[in-house]
């Protein structure tokens, strides 16, 4: 009997494990700290590396968004534009706060054609991690 239960409890865990292994990974990271955006863009690009299949959105709020504003650059002047395109190529995708250009008075021309402006950045992350199932990170 002790041997029927263990084999039946191994079936579910062997089942159990199979299904964790097929479901897509679904990541939001959430940028709302403009110091340092190349770290948050190299950790999706080592998450990628490692995980080519997962699904990753990063969101940007206050100063989080300013490297998705045209023409922005890092402290060694390499524009993030490229960086963005290159991550869009390999399906991640790049959200906005229209809450943080409102305040800030900042054109919605001058975000990256690459990057949706959503209503709310606060309120993305909180959508996809509640509606969506997705994992959070904050770099």
């Amino acid at each position: 009997m002790r041997r029927c239960f263990a084999a039946i409890l191994l079936a579910l865990f062997a089942c159990t494990a199979a299904t964790a292994a097929q479901q897509a990974e679904k990541v939001v990271y959430h940028l709302n700290d403009g110091s340092n955006p190349m770290a948050a863009l190299n950790n999706i690009r080592n998450h990628l590396n490692a995980s080519p299949q997962a699904t990753i959105v990063l969101v940007a709020h206050g100063p989080g968004i300013d490297f998705l504003l045209d023409g922005a650059s890092d402290r060694n002047g390499t524009p993030y534009d490229a960086v963005v395109r290159e991550l869009v190529k390999r399906g991640v995708s790049f959200r906005v706060c229209n809450n943080t250009l409102q305040g800030r008075n900042i054109d919605r021309q001058r975000v990256l054609p690459e990057a949706v402006i959503v209503p709310s950045g606060v309120a993305e992350v909180s959508r996809l991690q509640a509606q969506e199932g997705y994992v959070y990170l904050k770099p």
